[in-house]
């Protein structure tokens, strides 16, 4: 993980917060790979687990829409799965898989500060079901 993606990740994790979510784990790992954000959403009981793609604003994947191909899809439902396991006390909460596109741009004559835009958050963006 780089620096940028990492800032991306708590930028978008701030904004949830700030939406009423409950962060409830950042970058959980597994054999399958990780997830980024794994939110309570507190006013339907929803689990929610996040992929957060940062891009420069120029890019050649629709601000990383592109990279979260069926293949990546299946790697994040796996990964879910297995924190479910893991975590009993939430089998039962519905649960959803969203998408946050992050664009970034280095702040003029500040060499390591970014300025951190939300392209876009895609609520449910896949499922499993």
């Amino acid at each position: 993980m780089n620096k940028v993606g990492e800032l991306g990740e708590k930028f978008v994790a701030q904004w949830l917060e700030t939406q009423g979510y409950q962060l409830y784990y950042h970058r959980w790992r597994c054999r399958w790979g990780e997830i980024d954000l794994i939110f309570y959403e507190q006013n339907i009981n929803n689990l929610v687990f996040v992929e957060v793609k940062t891009r420069s604003h120029k890019n050649w994947d629709a601000n990383g829409l592109l990279a979260i191909n069926h293949q990546k899809q299946h790697k994040l439902f796996l990964s879910a799965e297995l924190f479910l396991s893991e975590h009993p006390e939430l089998i039962n909460f519905p649960c959803r898989f969203d998408v946050a596109l992050v664009s970034y741009q280095q702040k003029l004559r500040q060499k390591n500060e970014f300025i951190f835009t939300l392209k876009e958050y895609i609520r449910a963006a896949f499922d499993f079901n």
